[in-house]
């Protein structure tokens, strides 16, 4: 009977001791997830931030050794400097509104499109998206040259038509909405139908209005890939007049080279709409992105 009696209190003395273990293991992961989690951010956020306060440092201070990251006397000059600048505030505004521009001529064509794939049956349509689809495979920069001598046989060059039309329609943009439409129930387009809707409203009353994830995600990709673009723009347009920002930065650097206190501070600024896009859509670019993982 005392054998019998020893071995429960033994298995209850060993409880304590597991779930000290089990305690230690798990402060042990979430110590170490913590840590990994602020070595990527600061990773993430080290480059923007040395790009903000080299901003503020004078012509030698940028590229001085040893390094320095906070600069010795801050030149809140240099801000002020570039933002009196016709050019450059011209540039933002130029580049500004064809991004937005760009950004509703994609939503529009593309959404189009992948409403016509999701929903719609015609002949060869298998085969059209098949084609489709192969074109995201194809680089752009295999197809530069080609893409160049078609606009230009169009008279589209030096404009900002050869900027925006172009790249309006994209294969990953089609079916990223194509995918989110399929998700959306035949019912709903039945009773449309119903009521007497054809197909154009039946897009615009019903299937518009529930498209903000796709557009919100794509709008943004759309928005930053016109903001960013620097090659085909620097092969289109040579007006400077018509610079994007890139060019501008391009230019400036060429043209100015010492000055990269005044550089880094237009760099900042022309990184700002992207990073204030980003703080306003954080939300639904999350939400969506933990949608995308359910699905």
């Amino acid at each position: 009977m005392a054998v019998i009696t020893a071995e429960p209190k033994a298995a209850a003395a060993e409880i304590p001791h597991r779930r000290v273990h089990h305690d230690a293991k798990w402060w042990f992961y979430a110590i170490g997830k913590a840590i990994a989690g602020i070595v990527f951010i600061l990773a993430a956020l080290l480059p923007l931030a040395w790009m903000v306060v080299a901003g503020f440092k004078s012509k030698t201070e940028v590229l001085q050794t040893p390094f320095q990251f906070f600069p010795e006397v801050w030149k809140w000059e240099n801000y002020a400097q570039i933002l009196a600048d016709p050019t450059f505030v011209r540039t933002m505004a130029w580049t500004f509104g064809g991004a937005v521009l760009f950004t509703l001529l994609a939503l529009t064509v593309n959404s189009l499109a992948a409403y016509a794939f999701a929903r719609l049956d015609f002949r060869f349509k298998r085969t059209l998206w098949v084609l489709v689809i192969t074109t995201m495979f194809i680089p752009g920069m295999t197809i530069l040259l080609t893409s160049f001598i078609v606009v230009t046989r169009l008279s589209m060059l030096d404009t900002l038509a050869v900027l925006v039309i172009p790249g309006a329609a994209s294969a990953g943009t089609i079916f990223f909405i194509r995918q989110f439409y399929l998700s959306i129930p035949a019912s709903l387009e039945e009773a449309a139908m119903l009521d007497g809707c054809g197909r154009f409203q039946i897009f615009v009353r019903l299937f518009l209005p529930l498209s903000k994830p796709p557009f919100v995600v794509m709008g943004i990709t759309a928005f930053l890939a016109y903001w960013n673009s620097y090659v085909w723009p620097i092969l289109t347009i040579t007006t400077p007049e018509r610079y994007v920002v890139q060019q501008y930065l391009a230019t400036f650097r060429s043209e100015r080279a010492t000055e990269l206190g005044l550089l880094m501070a237009g760099s900042t600024l022309a990184a700002a709409p992207v990073v204030i896009l980003f703080l306003i859509f954080q939300r639904q670019i999350i939400g969506n992105i933990k949608m995308a993982g359910l699905k």
